[in-house]
């Protein structure tokens, strides 16, 4: 739990919602994931609610695959702006809100990391974050010169070092190094440019930065794998973690074990938040939110749907869709898919519901904000969350829902503030000031 008893929230900001339909829903507009000025309303109505960070995904390519034939044309995923450029033009027309975007590791340089988001942090006075991402899919690597994407192994261990230079180059000026005396004609102090020089396994680079010290010290660093490199990565290496645990049992567990990774490298558990992320469907009854949630679910495209199915079951776009899951016995049948067919036979669920349940993503709550600021309070006070990251199933609705009816009773009862705390995003986070050095 944060210092100050606290949670924090971060909004994320992923195309159109998180829900798969959410271009469809009728409130929505279909072209917003292009429209800057979609982001700078939806960025601001976050600020007004005085939330920590605004946050994008990304990939670096189209990760939709065709199949069966026809579904990858009703996937809203495949045109968006570039989240750097779009975070570095917010930062521009916000004051207070923090800026997080993803940048892969894997199919970019350091050099190019550490001065975007040095300059990010300078455009918006101290608000910048980079979500750090390795990059696994075969679309991507088409894009990079490449036939088959990075092994698991080389991907970690080029991101471990990846992170170690970005961190070098942001140390090369000292807080103040830049002295810009017009009388003696000094504009820096030599004594206080640290040159990174480093030489290791994947990365040559002498640096220095050509830019100062930045407003937090350093960007934020923020990562979101579960895996066990990335858990290594973050406990070194991060300040916020996204997580993405479905229960609370497995949450506690995440959280202690992240949490009990930081003194082996000289940190305390203050110094790293841990954010699920969630998806509320929220109304004034219990049938009002479900009605939320059921609308969106009746505007899944059935090849949309079908698609979800395609990795573990195969095609079944030849079958009857509020037909029975047939009893597939060969083909591209998983494990996973077998348990899907067993669940299914279980309890008597079509083709057309299983995709549903199956669409349905991340950890959702579905009820009234009573209900959800109960569930959000127990991870909170049960060592299980910091905080958490919204994503909301679509924008702006989900986000305007949330400052309407969750937003007050979270404040109602003492767990999230009334005013920012700080002009920089560490300072909102109630991270310590980072001085050259730490």
């Amino acid at each position: 739990m944060a210092h100050d008893g606290k949670m924090r929230l971060g909004l994320s900001m992923r195309y159109l919602g998180y829900h798969m339909a959410a271009w469809r829903h009728p409130e929505v507009p279909a072209a917003g994931a292009i429209d800057f000025k979609y982001f700078l309303d939806t960025a601001r109505k976050a600020e007004a609610a005085k939330f920590d960070m605004i946050f994008f995904a990304d990939g670096l390519g189209v990760r939709t695959a065709d199949n069966p034939k026809g579904s990858a044309s009703r996937d809203a995923k495949n045109a968006e702006l570039e989240p750097l450029t779009l975070l570095a033009a917010l930062g521009a027309c916000t004051s207070n809100i923090g800026l997080v975007g993803t940048a892969s590791t894997t199919y970019n340089e350091p050099f190019h990391i550490a001065r975007k988001y040095a300059s990010i942090d300078h455009i918006s006075g101290g608000r910048a974050g980079w979500n750090v991402v390795t990059s696994w899919s075969q679309q991507e690597a088409w894009n990079f010169s490449r036939d088959e994407h990075l092994g698991y192994e080389e991907r970690y261990e080029r991101a471990d070092e990846f992170v170690d230079v970005v961190k070098k180059l942001w140390d090369s000026w000292e807080d103040d190094a830049f002295l810009r005396d017009k009388a003696s004609g000094i504009f820096y102090d030599e004594a206080k440019l640290h040159v990174p020089n480093h030489k290791g396994k994947h990365f040559s680079v002498r640096g220095p930065l050509n830019s100062a010290r930045t407003p937090q010290g350093r960007p934020l660093i923020v990562q979101a794998g579960a895996a066990e490199a990335g858990r290594e990565i973050a406990a070194k290496n991060a300040d916020v973690v996204y997580s993405a645990s479905f229960d609370i049992q497995s949450a506690r567990k995440y959280y202690a074990d992240l949490k009990g990774r930081l003194e082996k490298y000289g940190r305390t558990p203050d110094q790293l938040l841990i954010m699920p992320g969630l998806t509320p469907y929220v109304g004034r009854t219990r049938q009002e939110a479900q009605d939320k949630f059921d609308q969106l679910q009746e505007l899944i495209d059935p090849l949309s749907g079908l698609s979800i199915l395609y990795s573990t079951l195969g095609d079944l776009s030849a079958y009857d869709l509020d037909g029975p899951v047939p009893a597939l016995s060969s083909g591209p049948v998983s494990s996973i898919g077998n348990g899907l067919i067993e669940l299914a036979h279980r309890e008597n669920l079509t083709i057309r519901q299983l995709y549903k349940m199956r669409a349905a993503g991340g950890r959702q709550l579905i009820g009234t904000a009573e209900d959800i600021v109960d569930d959000m309070e127990a991870w909170f006070r049960e060592g299980a969350a910091d905080g958490f990251n919204l994503c909301p199933a679509t924008l702006p609705g989900g986000l305007d829902d949330f400052v309407a009816l969750i937003l007050p009773e979270l404040r109602r009862r003492g767990l999230f503030r009334e005013e920012y705390a700080a002009s920089t995003l560490r300072g909102n986070l109630g991270l310590n000031p980072l001085r050259f050095g730490d």
